[in-house]
């Protein structure tokens, strides 16, 4: 979204939720929220204040060491130098006001929300207004795609999709000759480069029990060989290297031999199986002109998976936001390791991955669903069957 976009935006969802105003505070770039709502030509040092009424202009209050970096902010600038000029000014910029929405969440429910230190939040609350959290707030007014940001994110996701399964046979050729884990990574990474997308860490390439472990990354120097009778896992994620690209992550997993064993099979059902699940639920709610809730989701493919049995072995939440990050800051789809109560609105981007991790291997099966106003769709490839990679 544009600036202005976004200011106007939020001012809808202000107005919408009887919320006064929007005071988004940052101090060394602590709050990556600031920086969606406001533009600066170079490095800022102090405390910074936003604040958007829900109707009339926005305001800066910045230090008056930083203020000629936020000259072309197309914002309105109060300039302070002392903390009593701070404290005077922050006064009055939100003066009269009952709350004002802030990047920040009770007990720290949601970490991706709570931004602010609690010192920020007591001297805020100190001058009169009640602090409310900003989160349904904060992914409506800076997450929701543009129509350019969808384009971009799927024909990345259909490059992770091509790539995935020419790494799946590029360690099918070599297995004669041996191929590890590290060389099949290297593949990736490479491909990335020919199809100009990037990630500054990954992928995830994992046989057996590595693959048990959610984020394992082979390296030089720790890696292991695959091998017939091999499960293999591979999590890839990326985004364009244009400004303003946006992830894509997707996660496939494959056996190393003519037929997938009876045990891997079965686990492989069940996780696509939960997640499947989800995405018809999400699909019957739009339907029904349901709001749903990220841990609402959470909650249907962890009862799929502990129906049949596994639900100690599902050890992570079920999604997460994807955007500018791969895990980014709209709403997760977590009722396990937070409780989130984000609505799953239109515009945003989110992944579905349940996985099932046995002491002697691992299964996740990833898909990213994009939100639109129709309702919900697997905006990447989705794997159907275990992949048989044969020598």
């Amino acid at each position: 979204m544009e600036q202005q976009e976004i200011y106007s935006t939020a001012q809808e969802y202000l107005s919408q939720e009887g919320i006064p105003g929007w005071l988004v505070y940052d101090y060394r770039q602590a709050n990556p929220v600031f920086w969606l709502v406001v533009s600066a030509s170079g490095h800022v040092t102090r405390p910074c204040y936003f604040y958007l009424p829900a109707q009339g202009e926005p305001t800066l209050l910045v230090h008056h060491v930083d203020a000629g970096k936020f000259a072309d902010s197309g914002v309105q600038v109060e300039v302070y130098s002392s903390r009593d000029s701070m404290l005077t000014a922050l006064r009055g910029l939100i003066s009269g006001v009952s709350k004002v929405a802030m990047e920040y969440s009770p007990e720290n429910s949601l970490p991706r929300v709570s931004r602010v230190d609690a010192g920020t939040i007591e001297l805020v609350r100190s001058l009169g207004p009640e602090v409310v959290s900003s989160a349904d707030l904060m992914q409506y007014a800076t997450h929701q795609w543009t129509p350019k940001q969808l384009a971009d994110h799927r024909v990345t996701a259909d490059k992770l999709g091509l790539i995935v399964n020419q790494a799946f046979a590029y360690a099918g050729e070599r297995l004669v000759g041996g191929v590890t884990e590290f060389q099949v990574a290297e593949f990736i990474r490479e491909r990335f480069a020919e199809e100009e997308i990037a990630s500054p860490d990954g992928p995830i390439v994992a046989v057996n029990a590595n693959a048990s472990d959610p984020h394992y990354e082979p390296s030089a120097d720790r890696h292991s060989a695959i091998k017939p009778g091999d499960w293999l896992l591979i999590d890839l994620w990326a985004k364009g290297t244009a400004d303003g690209s946006v992830y894509a992550d997707i996660t496939w997993v494959a056996y190393v031999g003519d037929s997938v064993p009876e045990r891997q099979q079965e686990i492989f059902d069940i996780v696509i199986g939960a997640r499947d699940a989800t995405l018809h639920y999400l699909q019957y709610a739009h339907h029904e002109g349901t709001a749903v809730l990220g841990w609402q989701a959470d909650r249907v493919a962890r009862n799929f998976i502990d129906s049949h049995g596994y639900g100690e072995y599902f050890t992570h939440r079920l999604g997460h936001s994807i955007g500018f990050e791969v895990h980014s800051e709209a709403v997760n789809l977590d009722g396990f390791e937070t409780h989130d109560t984000r609505r799953i609105i239109p515009g945003v981007c989110f992944s579905i991955e349940p996985g099932i991790y046995l002491p002697e291997f691992g299964v996740r099966s990833e898909i990213d669903v994009f939100m639109s106003a129709d309702g919900p769709y697997a905006s990447s490839p989705v794997q159907h069957e275990v992949v048989l990679i044969k020598g």
